[in-house]
């Protein structure tokens, strides 16, 4: 038999099989959201991450999905079989798993979540000791592990992990999401609506707000397993808007299931997205000389406005991929520290190393208090250009419409008509066979006519080959 701590070889695959932009999803209780492959990623991240004599840590968060309760157990028991001692704590935001595998210093942090999808989802995401997420080359050898004999890998009885529960874990967050907000500012006299999206955040956002002095109308804060994202949150924001413009609130906040993006309500109940909240903010920093880099990041799908008035103010703008981790990665490579999305995944590296929807209404809400402006007046820092997505669905089975020569002809003809007056963008889905089709411009007309030549020439070549 093998000594304990005898290494697995890890033989990488071709690609990623579970893994995608952010981490395993799947429908609850189906492979590969299935206790089974929870248990198994558990022994295979645990092993991966076991290295050294040192004793071992892994921190366990979930939003409110019913179907946590059956990963965390069984992600708890990989763990402890691969020697890894579990700190449990609970429902608590992404980014409050990232802070805390940092500050336990422990070997791998787990948030199990699928972000602002439905119930009836759920999804494990992991970060390493840095609190960071994985690599493409991290994901790939655990995937390798767990495809291979992991009876081998499991440590003896004498060494197996213990599990508890932190007890303390949303009091930690809490301060240190209030560290973020300057010591000078205080939001007294401010109305302001949260809607936690009956999600991880249900307890821990009114009170940073509440602790900071703000008047706080909550909503989407009574989880019941089933109700997250229903209706609420920042893919629904409208009856946000509506309490909004009922309360005279200030502001309105929309997170979604685990907190890590944000859309915000103005005060006349108009939603603004990721663009507004990066190009304020980044407007704001670079005055202040606090922007590193010179630029902020943001991805491929951000509007043409954001980056002409960055420019505007002498601030470059990065583009990269879709995926808030994408983004995280061209900040470090660029020594920014903002970057964002359109969809609302805040990066603000001073302040932590994921996506943190509250620190980015924080950061928000410190604007409007120091420069005492209304959010309707300092959220609308540019006008966006027309932009347009459509999706064009094709048989999965088959060889993506990409590749092939008609349409690649069709996307380059209409990359030359738009000229410097805007841009196409085509790309498929990492998680379903869609195509996702937008067109940018300055005329509206001239976005519609492109997308819907561009997803006819798609649905063209599917029915031609069905």
């Amino acid at each position: 038999m093998p000594k304990d701590d005898t290494a697995l070889p890890v033989t990488l695959a071709p690609r990623r099989r579970l893994f995608g932009t952010d981490g395993i999803r799947g429908t609850a209780n189906r492979a590969p959201m299935d206790a089974a492959t929870a248990l198994r990623l558990g022994q295979a991240a645990g092993t991966f991450f076991n290295r050294g004599s040192h004793r071992h840590r892994v921190v366990i968060g979930k939003d409110t999905r019913l179907s946590g309760y059956m990963l965390e157990p069984a992600l708890t028991a990989g763990f402890i079989g691969a020697g890894m001692d579990v700190v449990i704590v609970g429902p608590l935001p992404t980014p409050a798993i990232a802070l805390l595998t940092r500050s336990l210093r422990a070997d791998l942090g787990v948030m199990i979540s699928a972000s602002h999808n439905p119930f009836e989802d759920n999804g494990i995401k992991l970060f390493g000791p840095d609190g960071l997420k994985l690599s493409d080359q991290q994901e790939i050898a655990i995937e390798a592990l767990m495809e291979g004999d992991l009876a081998a890998a499991q440590v003896g009885p004498m060494r197996l992990g213990r599990a508890s529960r932190m007890e303390d874990a949303p009091g930690r967050h809490i301060e240190a999401v209030k560290a973020s907000f300057p010591r000078g500012l205080t939001l007294e006299g401010l109305r302001i609506v949260v809607d936690t999206a009956n999600g991880a955040a249900y307890r821990v956002a009114p009170t940073v707000l509440w602790e900071l002095g703000a008047e706080v109308v909550k909503i989407g804060d009574a989880p019941d397993g089933f109700n997250i994202n229903r209706g609420c949150g920042s893919t629904a924001p409208a009856g946000l808007a509506e309490l909004v413009r009922e309360r005279r609130a200030d502001l309105g906040i929309a997170l979604d299931g685990d907190a890590d993006r944000v859309v915000l309500v103005n005060e006349c109940g108009q939603v603004v997205d990721g663009d507004q909240i990066l190009a304020l903010v980044a407007r704001s920093w670079h005055e202040e000389r606090r922007l590193t880099g010179g630029a902020a990041v943001a991805t491929v799908m951000s509007n043409m406005g954001l980056e002409r008035f960055l420019a505007t103010r002498g601030i470059g703008l990065l583009r990269t991929a879709v995926g808030d981790r994408y983004v995280g990665e061209r900040m470090r490579e660029a020594g920014c520290n903002l970057g964002g999305e359109q969809s609302g995944h805040m990066i603000m590296s001073d302040f932590g190393t994921t996506g943190d929807g509250l620190v980015a209404a924080l950061q928000v809400l410190a604007v409007l208090v120091a420069e005492k402006r209304r959010a309707s007046e300092a959220l609308r820092c540019f006008a966006p250009l027309p932009q347009r997505l459509v999706n064009v669905r094709f048989d999965g089975a088959r060889e993506s419409p990409l590749k092939q020569p008609a349409v690649q002809e069709e996307i380059a003809r209409h990359e030359r008509l738009l000229g410097a007056r805007g841009r196409v963008l085509i790309r498929a889905s990492g998680t379903e066979p869609v195509i996702r089709v937008m067109a940018e411009a300055e005329e509206e007309a001239l976005v519609e006519n492109t997308v819907a030549a561009l997803a006819e020439a798609i649905r063209a070549h599917t029915r031609a080959t069905a």
